[in-house]
Formats: structure tokens, C-alpha cells, sequence
């Protein structure tokens, strides 16, 4: 099983990946490209699922993080995976992942030496 920095660079790396592949683009264009959205809802799911697995300590010493909300939004992503909402996974990608973005690179900084 991947260690707890592991799993903290996978939910970097598919954050990352989000951003880029939002960049420059509006709602129409993402729900359009059917291979783009797949990959974001993949990414997502990757993301909740990452942050199941960080340890309590970790998302209790940063619960500015919306961990819950990232796991909830993937059991959602998987066990509703006929009816997706689009607009929701837009929302989550535009809005949501740029700040955890942020918190995420901040932990890697701040915790690298307990890490």
C-alpha cells in the first residue's frame, strides 16, 4: 500500500492535471469532450479516494481542506456513475481543486520532514 506522502502526491499530481486540462476552457467545451470528462471524473475519484487513505491526523491538522467533501464527491462519482452531473464535476474542477491546490502543495512544504 502506498504510504501517506504517496497518496498526498496523488491527490498533487491529478489536481495539477485538472487545472491544466480546465485551463482556457468553458463549460460547453468540457461537457462536449467526452474523453476530457471522463478523465476528470476519473481524476476526481482518484482524488477522494487518495483522501480516504491520508491519515485523521493529517486532515484534522488541515480540515481547512475539504477532505470529506472530496471522498463524498467520489462515492457519489462511483456508485451514481449513470447519471452524472456534469455541472457538478465542472464545479468541483474550477472551483474546488484550485484551493485544494494550494493546501495540498502547502502540506507537502510544511509536512516533508514527518512525511
Amino acid at each position: 500500500m502506498p504510504s501517506t506522502i504517496e497518496f498526498i502526491r496523488h491527490i498533487q499530481q491529478e489536481l495539477q492535471y485538472i487545472i491544466e486540462e480546465t485551463s482556457g476552457i468553458n463549460f460547453e467545451d468540457f461537457v462536449t469532450d467526452v474523453r476530457l470528462n471522463k478523465a476528470i471524473v476519473r481524476s476526481l475519484e482518484i482524488i477522494g479516494e487518495a483522501s480516504k487513505r491520508v491519515p485523521d491526523a493529517i486532515r484534522y491538522r488541515y480540515n481547512e481542506l475539504d477532505w470529506k467533501g472530496f471522498a463524498g464527491l467520489r462515492d457519489v462519482l462511483i456508485h451514481q456513475y449513470w447519471g452524472i452531473d456534469y455541472q457538478l464535476v465542472w464545479d468541483a474542477a474550477t472551483d474546488d481543486v484550485p484551493v485544494a491546490k494550494v493546501w495540498i502543495d502547502l502540506i507537502i512544504e510544511l509536512e516533508k520532514d514527518l512525511l
